[in-house]
Order: structure tokens, then sequence, then C-alpha cells
């Protein structure tokens, strides 16, 4: 491991973590800069032992485009579920799902997961104990392999091309 590496173990996550730090006390105030500077720096060193594996992206650009994809999934999904409470709930079709994993790394399954959970009408519940399976519930859907489908598109198959070499 170089020297840089050991000092900075997560080049993307630093930034990050200052950036998230001068949103959460809405300062940019030079004493906040330094302060979110020494959290991006010091939160991934210290805890550099705790992560299983080394981050590693591969294409930054598809990246980029997932978190907007998964932002704007996000917003929809909102207007969506609260169309369907206030409804008829007896026109729900819940269902659970099973979904392949064609992705295989640890981080890559965890972001998957986290953004089907976070995209609201949808909850990931259990992933098989051969890590090929994610099963999934769906509030309202009626054609799985349709949600499916769009899972593999808009979520793994970026993820995919993100963390795992290809």
């Amino acid at each position: 491991m170089t020297t840089m590496a050991r000092l900075l173990p997560h080049p993307i996550l630093s930034p990050t973590l200052t950036g998230l730090w001068l949103l959460l006390v809405n300062s940019i105030t030079p004493g906040q800069i330094v302060l979110g500077l020494l959290l991006g720096w010091m939160i991934p060193l210290l805890t550099q032992r705790f992560w299983p594996e080394v981050v590693t992206i591969h294409k930054p650009f598809t990246l980029l485009r997932y978190i907007g994809i998964l932002l704007w999934d996000i917003i929809m999904a909102n207007f969506t579920v609260a169309r369907l409470i206030l409804g008829d709930l007896d026109r729900l079709k819940p269902v659970f799902i099973q979904l392949p994993l064609s992705v295989t790394s640890d981080l890559a399954i965890s972001l998957l997961a986290n953004s089907i959970t976070l995209t609201p009408g949808t909850v990931s519940a259990r992933l098989s104990e051969d890590r090929r399976y994610l099963l999934i519930h769906a509030l309202n859907e009626a054609d799985p392999d349709t949600l499916i489908a769009t899972i593999k598109q808009r979520y793994e198959r970026p993820l995919q091309e993100i963390f795992e070499q290809c």
C-alpha cells in the first residue's frame, strides 16, 4: 500500500464526508470547512480496518449518472406511493419477487439492496444464502418481470460497471 493510500484510504468518501458536514452545519465559514476536512480525512482513516474490501470505482461518470437516476426515481416513487395510499387500497397488488443477482461484490449488493429500499414502494427483504437472489417486496406491481428488468437495467447494471471489473 502506498503512502498516499494509507493517508487517504477512501479518496471519494473524504470529500463526500466534508460536503455532508458542511450541509449538516449549514455553514461555509473557514472553521467549518477545516473541521469538515478533518472529519473527512480522519473518519475513513480511523475506520479503515473495518472496511472489508478496497473500494475501486471503475467508471466515475457512471456513478454520477447512477446517483442522478436514483434521486429521480426516489422523487417520482414518492409521488406514486402517495397516490396509491390516498387511492383505493383494495386495488393494491403487493408482491414478493426474487431478483437474480449479477453483481457479486459485497459493496455492489449492499448498494443495490439499499437503492431498492430507498425507493418508496419497494423493500429489499432478504439476500439468499448463496447470494444469488435478492427477495424484494413491492407495494403494487402487476408485472413482476417488468420490475425485475427495470431494477436490473436502472440499478444493477450501472453498479456492476462502477464497482466490478467487466
